[in-house]
Formats: structure tokens, sequence, C-alpha cells
């Protein structure tokens, strides 16, 4: 499978359903929400309808797959739930990515009582949100292949079975192959309904919780996988865009006549905050975008934005005036009275820092447009976390109505959030239609990472009140940065301890900075701080930091399995070699809880940190795909380890200081930790999101690690060797 292969169902959609030998299953939205149907009701259907399942007299199974695959399975793992309830054989199934129609191959989001069908791959939800539907979906096939074998052999559906692909009548011995049944069965008009009690019981899985090899894997081992790099059409021409250096500026003027005398250049394009070069290879791009001169307006609000300074200076004084504007985000119980009331007890105060994120993945954002001769309808090729979103959002910037936007979902070398905004394939779109031949859009890391949307920089105060017992009484968390949900997600304590009384609070600053959700969004930083202060609370009662979170933090159930899971994966209480220590924390993302624990050590000389150990123990319900959960986990290990110790930008004058990863350092190879370890902890609950929930606990368990060696407080992330020393040194 290639995702190529999408536009051959997009483009022939009702043509295959109408056309295809063999069984074909449909999915039809109405009102009422999505259903499966048979082919004849989608022939004449009015309704939304896309091809969903289909079985040929072959015995091949192919299942229309609505993940996009950026490295983390989902591709794989979503089909395989609709497979299980099927009881198809796994080797017989063939993929085919979803056209990006979200009516009919979302996923249901309901948020504040608003519900929305979505096919974004964000936020670890691909597998937790199909779940249901893929399961239903795939008992419905399997009913009606039985009800067909039942009336062919003339026996009853209840003397029937499955096994792999085959449906059995166990009395007489006869097994008929699910491409047998094709041949001459029909679809009924109404589709059977399932009982939940007559899905698969967990003892009954083959492939849930049973790890298969990804189906991506092999194209990209050999080389053939495809991403919109590697699209070539007739008449292909480069473009790369030279954006404002302060943030969200527009181009007042540029040198054009000489631009476009330089060699191969075809045209040069504004777009919204920059100026797009066109030629016929991206090397002549390269060479007319390095002599390019743009004059900039100057009344972006990013102009003079020091980051540092304010992070430093502006963002304290907000934190400490009782006069800023603020929003409360939660408020239970009596926080005054908690505070107040702690006579005998104690009150905690601690403020912290984090920097701006940049997303790093390894594949430079790209994209390819082609307008048809009308002008009235263009072709994308793009790698997005959101393909439903991308068209809407690249028929908007042109005017143009969604269906006038066809879209061809490829593989993404990376997305952490980045991929799901189509900035770089509307510039493709735009260029495309003012040069009216296909254009392919590249921009270089440098570009992205000047013209980046980042993970927002915070300030956090932080106050927790212990009562005269020494438990935990009151909490009150106060968040001044920009982007609403981008700085306070992750302040979710009641999923882990049972602390009464709560404030937190979102005081908001605006820059003119480009943001975006990133890895986990604000539960790295929240967290990191949270735990912190939790572990200073455990040092002041002289209680392991373990014990203190057991006795005094109100854990609940699933929080003490997690914590007693990796205290056993590590052996908390070992003694550690002298130069060693153990931090631990909790872990909080996408309904799934973790905690976690590092051993580190410390090169007091240079103030860098080493990771050399991670465990992780890990409650994300049923695990549909235990091997890329486990992988997913360690490479939110590994990227947390490198935003904790590594990443950051910094804007100075409103201009991004870093331009590449000699100045955006991320980890290498060589600073890995030597070992990774993931358990799951036993559960049978629906699949709750796995993708993330390996980074929020890295940066608290390095900091109370690394009080554990030195005595002293990491409080601003990232901790940068310069960083320890100043520390160490105070």
């Amino acid at each position: 499978m290639t995702y190529l292969s999408a536009k051959k169902i997009k483009v022939s959609r009702r043509g295959f359903i109408a056309g295809s030998a063999g069984l074909t299953f449909a999915v039809a939205v109405s009102p009422k929400g999505a259903s499966l149907i048979g082919a004849a009701e989608a022939r004449t259907s009015e309704r939304n309808v896309g091809a969903w399942v289909r079985i040929t007299p072959d015995n091949k199974v192919t299942i229309i797959t609505p993940a996009a695959e950026m490295g983390q399975g989902s591709m794989t793992g979503v089909p395989t739930v609709l497979a299980e309830e099927l009881d198809a054989d796994w080797d017989k199934v063939t993929l085919e990515m979803a056209p990006a129609e979200p009516k009919v191959y979302g996923y249901t989001m309901t948020r504040r009582g608003r519900s929305r069908k979505l096919m974004g791959i964000f936020g670890s939800h691909a597998i937790a949100y199909y779940y249901n539907d893929m399961r239903i979906a795939g008992a419905q096939v399997r009913k009606v292949l039985i009800a067909a074998a039942a009336k062919k052999w003339g026996v009853s559906k209840a003397s029937l079975t499955t096994e792999p692909g085959r449906v059995v009548h166990k009395s007489t011995g006869r097994k008929m192959t699910y491409g047998e049944i094709s041949a001459f069965a029909d679809v009924p008009a109404k589709m059977p309904a399932v009982a939940k009690s007559e899905l698969k019981k967990k003892s009954q899985f083959r492939l849930i919780g049973k790890s298969v090899p990804r189906r991506d894997i092999p194209e990209k081992v050999d080389g053939s996988a495809k991403f919109a790099i590697d699209v070539h059409l007739p008449g292909l021409v480069y473009a790369g865009t030279l954006h404002a250096p302060v943030q969200q500026a527009s181009p007042q003027s540029w040198n054009d006549a000489k631009i476009k005398a330089m060699r191969g250049v075809v045209d040069v394009v504004p777009v919204s905050h920059g100026v797009a070069v066109v030629a016929d290879t991206f090397e002549h791009v390269l060479a007319a975008k390095a002599e390019l001169k743009v004059e900039w307006a100057k009344d972006a609000m990013a102009e003079g934005y020091d980051s540092e300074a304010s992070l430093e200076d502006t963002y304290a004084k907000v934190a400490g005036s009782s006069s800023a504007p603020s929003k409360t985000v939660k408020e239970k119980g009596d926080v005054g009275a908690a505070f107040s009331k702690t006579k005998g007890g104690k009150i905690f105060r601690r403020e912290f820092r984090s920097d701006y994120g940049y997303h790093a993945q390894m594949e430079p954002l790209n994209a390819v447009a082609r307008f048809n001769a009308a002008g009235d309808g263009v072709e994308v090729w793009e790698g997005t976390q959101a393909p439903g979103i991308s068209r809407r959002y690249i028929a908007r910037a042109l005017g143009l109505e969604t269906s006038q936007v066809d879209h061809h979902q490829m593989y993404l070398g990376g997305g952490f959030g980045r991929r799901s905004i189509s900035d770089y394939t509307v510039e493709a779109a735009v260029v495309a239609r003012q040069v009216k031949r296909p254009v392919k859009m590249i921009w270089t890391r440098e570009d992205d990472i000047a013209y980046g949307m980042f993970r927002p920089q915070t300030y956090q105060c932080v106050e927790a009140a212990l009562d005269a017992s020494g438990k935990i009484a009151g909490w009150k968390h106060c968040v001044v940065g920009d982007g609403p949900r981008l700085t306070v997600s992750g302040i979710k304590l009641d999923r882990y301890y049972g602390i009464p009384n709560q404030l937190i609070e979102r005081r908001g600053q605006s820059h003119g900075i480009r943001l975006k959700h990133w890895r986990a969004v604000a539960h790295p930083f929240n967290i990191f701080a949270i735990e912190s202060v939790v572990d200073e609370m455990a040092e002041s009662e002289g209680l392991d930091p373990l014990e203190f979170r057991r006795q005094r933090m109100a854990m609940n159930a699933k929080a003490k399995r997690v914590f007693d899971k990796v205290a056993e994966m590590s052996k908390w209480g070992d003694k550690r070699p002298k130069d060693r220590a153990v931090g631990l924390s909790v872990s909080e993302r996408s309904g799934s809880l973790g905690a976690g624990v590092v051993e580190i050590s410390l090169d007091e000389k240079t103030g860098k940190i080493r990771v050399h150990k991670v465990w992780a123990a890990i409650d994300g319900g049923t695990v549909v795909q235990p091997e890329m959960a486990r992988r997913n986990i360690e490479s939110g290990m590994i990227y947390g380890i490198s935003s904790i110790l590594k990443e950051r930008v910094t804007i100075k004058n409103g201009v991004v200081e870093q331009s590449n990863f000699h100045d955006y350092e991320v980890l290498r190879m060589s600073e890995a930790p030597e070992e990774l370890h993931v358990e799951f902890i036993d559960r049978s609950t629906k699949p709750t999101g796995l993708g993330e929930i390996g980074n929020p606990f890295i940066g608290a368990a390095i900091a109370n690690a690394f009080h554990k060696l030195t005595g002293k407080r990491l409080t601003h992330m990232p901790f940068t060797p310069e960083r320890v020393l100043k520390v160490l040194k105070g």
C-alpha cells in the first residue's frame, strides 16, 4: 500500500462501490451519525458515502485506514481493531488510505458539549477515538458473512462461528472462506445491529494486545515510501519563501526585476508574510532567495520583542501583581481557607520558567500544488496530521469551496503537532495559481525555525499547603504566557492526587509570535513544576518522595498502581552508585496515566546532566498494539530528555535567534540513555492516548534526581549546562 493509492479510492469512490467484485461495505453519514451500509444502498444514497471494507473472491480484505502515518504506527494500529472483530486473516488484509473526508471517515470528538467529526491525528487520540466505531463495523461485517454462510448451508446462524478468514460449521467440519462467501453473498439493505455483549472478550483477542508488524515499515526500509517531496508532475517548478525576520510582518517592496532576471527564475510571488521565489530547480530558488532584498512593514506585534527579558522581568511582574488580568481555569473547594488555616502546617512557594520550543520534525515542511486549467480547482499533495482541516484551511485561503480542493495524503516524516496546520501548503497553492504550473514548495530548516510555530514560553508560580498532619490541603498554580490552552493544559491534579482545594489561573501575554501544539502541549512544563514542588514538600517532611506521595498526596487507585509498578521496575529503594541518583514523577496525557523514574549523573565541571536509565509504568487502558505503543513511549522519553536538557528558542528584537541544529541543539544518539524500560498496567478499559505519555514526567524526574545529587533545585527548563553551573554556584 502506498499513500498515493488514496487517490484511486477518492476519485472513483462511487465507482469503487458500484463496480467492485465481492462484498463492499460503506459508511453513510446522516444527522444521526455514521453507519455501515451495503453497496446497493451506497449506489443510490444521497448521503455522504465512503467505502470502508471490501472483501473479494481471492480472499483479500481491504480496509480503509483513516489515520495519518508519521512514524507512530496508527495507520496499521487503527485497522487492526476492525480486523479483530471481523476475525479477518491479517495476512490477507490490505490497507488503503482514506480520502480527506471527515464526515465519512472521521471520529467524533465531543468537547464542551459540542461534537464534530475529525480525521486529525493529534493528541495521541487515533486508536482511542476510532476504537469503538472500528469494533462495531468489524462485528457487523462478520455477522453478514455468517448469515450468508448459514443461508448457503441451510443451517442456523447460531451454529456457526469464525476463525481467521473463514466461517466454520463445527458440527460438520465445513468451512468457507470470506472470499468464497463474497462471490455469492449480498450485503443486506440494513446492516445488523451489534450489541456490546456480542463484541469479543479480551480473552478472544488475536490482534488486539498482540503486536503485528507495521505496514509502512517495508516501504520506508526499501525507499519506495512516498512523501510529498517525492511527487513529480509534468511541468513542475520549485518554490521557496523568504519570510519576514520579525514574525508576521508583511512585505512592502523587493528587488523584483533583479530576482526575475536571475538564472532559472520563473516568477516572484508575494504571500501573506513573505515573498516566494519560483524557479526551475530548487538550487536556483535558493540562489535567488539569497539575493532577495525585501522591505518589511514595521507594524508587526513582535517588533522589538525580547523573549528572555520578557520572561525574566515582565512575566515575573505579571505573576506577582494582584491587579494583573487573569482567567480562572479551575477553582475547587476553599483555597483561601486552606492557605489561611495552616496552623501547624506549611506553605511552599516556588517559581518556574520554560523557554520556547521548536517541533524539530525530521522532514522539512513541503507540499505540491497544481491548479486545473480552468483555475477553479486545486490538487495538493502533502503529509498532514489533519487532512480534513487542511482541505478547509486551503480552500478558505484560496476563496474556494472545500470540494474544489482535491487532497492527496502522503507519509509524514514526523509531526509533533506542527503538521496539523498547512501554512506551507497554502503557500504552494497560492504560488501555483499565480504561475499556472504545478509547484513544489519547500521550506528549509532555516525557513521553518525562523518562521516557526513554537511551544510558548511560560512563567509559573506554584503554592502548596500542607495541613498540621502534613497532608496536602491546597494548591495554587498561576501560569503566565501566550496561548490559552497551550499554557495551562496538563494541570489536572485530580487525575492522580486528591487535593481538596485548588485554584488554577492563566495570565495571558501576547507577543505576536506564532504558536502551536507541541509534543504533549503544556503537560511537560506544568508537570515539571507540580512534581518539583511535591518533591520539595517530601524533603521538608523528611519522607522518601514516593512514600510522601503515598501517605500525603491522597493518590487515587490508578496513580498508586503506576507508582507501585515503576518502583518495582526501577528498584526504587536500592542504593545507586555514588555518582548517580534517581528521581521520579507522575506522567499524565490524553487520558493515560503513568509514573516515571530516571537515573542521572552530573559532570560538575561542565554542568552537563547525563540520563542513563529511564523506567515508566503506564496505564493506557487496553493497549491495542503493545510494541507500537512501547516504541512511541520510548520516543517520547528521548524527545523529552532532549527538550529538557537542550532545546530552546529565543527571540531578540522580534527575530528568532536560532537557525538550524547547530544552535537549536537536540539530543544526539551518543547522549541517549543506555536503558529504556516501559511496562503497561494490565487493563480491560477503553484505550487512551499513548503517543505522548513518555514526555511529561521527564523534566520533574531529572530535576528531582538532580536535587538528590546536589541539594539544589532546577527551576528553568531546559537545564542547559550554563544554567546548571549557575545553580551549582548559587
